[in-house]
């Protein structure tokens, strides 16, 4: 077989050819890790929650709305990143730290409770956010302390601890009933089938804001547990902790996680916590 010679002319247009293609649109997945986000199409993978009202929801336009969505684009456009480059990513809860060991996300912001069986596996920056295990009961509800519960429906999701240690520790004599989703509670809540619901005041306080149950519930305010949201980060990318705790303490100062607060929570008068310190888990 013939070999044909290559010119050096042709042999640096073929050069050019094929370093044109590397560098040319990115239509994929993008970079994950913490470029600059400055150009070449650079994206981001954030792991959010797509079925949490007020914290992490996917509209059925495609965009996404929450707390959570909130901190983590203000994250991201710290670390170099507009919104335009964030590829949002769910993260359910049983997947979240091999999700981060795959280096399928740079970050998790998921309603991620630090916890020291986490720390094992993940880094955290942060927390972001001090929420607490409440009560959602209806506005004219007589509920106003966790020994009320004794002979009422409490309702929680299936496999949920929360509603078993409202009965084991406040009301023995709640009556438990579990749902498959959070969004079965609130409507139990709404026609009566149940008399309370349980689990973190933040995301009951992101389903009550939704525009179909304003005005309809409110929180107990019982503050049940601490439970401290951080940003889940790979074992080890310390770098990555550092700038995202940077950006958290810039967010807090120049008033946008207030702002956050009261836009994604505040229909449901959620009475929050003070930003919490970084590093400052209260137990």
């Amino acid at each position: 077989m013939k070999l044909r010679k290559v010119t050096a002319a042709a042999a640096a247009a073929l050069v050019l050819s094929l370093t044109t293609t590397a560098c040319g649109g990115d239509d994929g997945d993008g970079d994950s890790g913490s470029g600059s986000g400055s150009g070449g199409g650079d994206k981001i993978k954030i792991g959010i929650k797509y079925d949490q009202p007020g914290l992490g929801l996917k509209e059925p336009d495609g965009s996404f709305s929450g707390f959570d969505v909130d901190v983590a684009t203000y994250v991201a456009k710290e670390l170099g990143y507009e919104a335009d480059q964030i590829e949002w990513v769910e993260t359910k809860s049983a997947d979240r730290e091999n999700a981060l060991a795959r280096g399928d996300v740079k970050f998790i912001a998921a309603t991620y409770s630090i916890t020291d069986e986490r720390k094992a596996k993940v880094d955290f920056a942060g927390p972001y956010l001090l929420a607490h295990q409440d009560l959602l009961v209806k506005a004219d509800s007589d509920i106003t302390e966790g020994t009320d519960l004794n002979g009422k429906k409490l309702c929680s999701v299936t496999g949920s601890t929360s509603a078993q240690n409202v009965q084991d520790e406040i009301a023995p004599k709640a009556q438990l009933r579990e749902y498959g989703t959070y969004s079965e509670c609130i409507a139990g809540l709404q026609s009566g089938a149940v008399d309370a619901v349980t689990t973190d005041d933040s995301i009951l306080a992101g389903f009550a804001s939704q525009e179909q149950y304003k005005g309809q519930f409110k929180l107990a305010g019982l503050k049940l547990s601490n439970e401290n949201y951080g940003v889940g980060v790979k074992k080890g990318d310390t770098e990555t902790v550092n700038k995202i705790n940077d950006a958290l303490e810039k967010m807090v100062s120049d008033g946008s996680w207030e702002t956050a607060v009261k836009e994604n929570f505040g229909p449901a008068n959620y009475k929050n916590e003070e930003a919490p310190k970084i590093g400052q888990i209260v137990q």
